[in-house]
């Protein structure tokens, strides 16, 4: 008889996919477990039920995601992670882009108002509790500050660096308004009015910070 992970391990993903075909399975699986959450809800759903949807076996799901807690732990580290490859495609590597246009796509992507995103949700605000440990909470939080500095080291049309500052304050703006907006689940057209303000603000503080002489060092 096999045994169960240990209760602590049960919120955590087991393992990484490496292969390509093991990257398509758990893609389905999450695909299907969005799907079954939009439709059914957090408390009517099963690891069985996004198995059986998803057309792959009990146990394959369980070699990644002992639980559905697990589940959701691997899905937000996805969505963050797809989020950092967006702008780090659309805001980092492009060539001939102005500062501006950098911090406008950086804003806009992450103020969730541009491009195909992965899917959030307001309960996902509620599960962080269950699935994720304060350690995990302050990587997420050096990763995504971590992109503004990308994003500006990219600027060479910058004439100097906005101090360290005023960078984790314009992080903290954008995304901590983000998950305010969630929370109180604002609809399209807002955020797209909230979207244009933080671009505004953001390219006033940048300005402003560069204008002051700014020389302190993002790293």
């Amino acid at each position: 008889m096999t045994s169960k992970p240990p209760a602590e391990s049960r919120a955590k993903p087991l393992k990484r996919p490496t292969q390509a075909r093991a990257k398509v399975t758990v893609q389905a699986i999450f695909d299907t477990y969005v799907r079954i959450w939009q439709r059914d809800g957090w408390d009517k759903l099963t690891t069985r039920a996004i198995a059986l949807e998803a057309g792959v076996a009990v146990g394959t799901l369980y070699d990644y995601f002992p639980s559905k807690h697990a589940l959701h732990s691997g899905y937000v580290r996805y969505c963050i992670e797809t989020l950092l490859e967006a702008i780090e495609l659309q805001a980092v590597q492009p060539t001939g882009l102005t500062w501006q246009a950098r911090l406008s796509k950086l804003v806009r992507i992450l103020s969730g108002v541009e491009g195909n995103q992965s899917w959030f949700h307001p309960d996902m605000l509620e599960l962080e509790s269950l699935v994720a440990e304060q350690k995990h909470q302050q990587r997420a939080y050096e990763e995504l500050l971590g992109i503004w500095r990308r994003v500006l080291d990219a600027a060479d049309d910058l004439p100097a660096t906005p101090s360290t500052a005023t960078v984790e304050a314009l992080h903290l703006a954008v995304w901590g308004g983000r998950r305010y907006a969630l929370l109180v689940q604002l609809d399209a057209p807002r955020m797209q009015r909230w979207a244009e303000q933080m671009e505004r603000f953001c390219q006033l503080a940048i300005s402003d910070s560069v204008a002051a002489g700014a020389q302190t060092p993002l790293r």
